[in-house]
């Protein structure tokens, strides 16, 4: 970043109140950007994981704008390094998730945006937690190697379109997507990447999960050409 915050490709910092903390972020809004996606990163993970910029990048150069924000204060995240608790306080996440939605809402580069979560790992869980609450705001959610289990509670109150993605090799989390499928009410979608385990870190497994989210984040944030936008 440079001295303004405004970094290479358009992409800024920002500084998002969230209840009674200051979230750090990167915001990266293309020219007529028709959506916004917001990450939600998993366990021990930050705005700078290389995976969820890399889906970021690819969802930017198809005319969506992304917000990926620590869910987390660098003073929880030294506590969360040595408790390892923290990360999986998925009501304090959710709750952070939609302080961030709701600043989404009123900013001026993303005002009247539909917003789209993409989730990864126990961030998978905040996401449909956070997107049940904000049903009119949330146009749809990605879980990457997600924890959806852990927003059991809410699962049936989710209105956006979800869609998880699992890697094939990742046998104990494809079984907790499943069970939390059947327990969506929304339009859902399982995706198995085939030879992905849980990092999606083998050739092509990443680039499957942008192109997926892309597709899906296109079909149900983008509203058609010519139709208005809601407030």
């Amino acid at each position: 970043m440079d001295a303004t915050g405004q970094g290479q490709g358009g992409v800024r910092s920002v500084k998002v109140p969230a209840g009674s903390v200051t979230l750090e972020g990167d915001l990266g809004v293309p020219a007529g950007a028709r959506g916004v996606v917001l990450f939600a990163h998993g366990s021990g993970s930050s705005r700078l994981s290389p995976r969820n910029r890399f889906v970021a990048g690819a969802l930017r150069a198809e005319g969506l704008a992304t917000l990926l924000i620590d869910l987390l204060t660098p003073e929880e995240e030294a506590v969360d390094l040595r408790t390892r608790h923290l990360r999986f306080d998925i009501a304090l996440l959710a709750e952070r998730l939609v302080g961030v939605t709701d600043w989404l809402g009123a900013d001026p580069e993303t005002l009247g945006l539909k917003v789209g979560y993409f989730g990864a790992s126990t961030g998978g869980g905040a996401a449909l937690v956070a997107a049940a609450e904000r049903p009119d705001v949330v146009g749809a959610v990605v879980s990457r190697g997600g924890r959806p289990d852990l927003a059991r509670p809410a699962l049936a109150h989710v209105k956006a379109p979800t869609l998880l993605i699992v890697g094939g090799d990742d046998e104990p989390v494809i079984a907790l997507n499943r069970e939390a499928l059947a327990q969506l009410r929304c339009e859902n979608r399982l995706e198995i990447i085939p030879g992905a385990t849980h990092l999606f870190e083998q050739p092509g497994t990443l680039e499957a999960v942008a192109m997926i989210a892309g597709e899906w984040f296109r079909t149900h944030l983008i509203a058609p050409a010519g139709a208005a936008l809601s407030p």
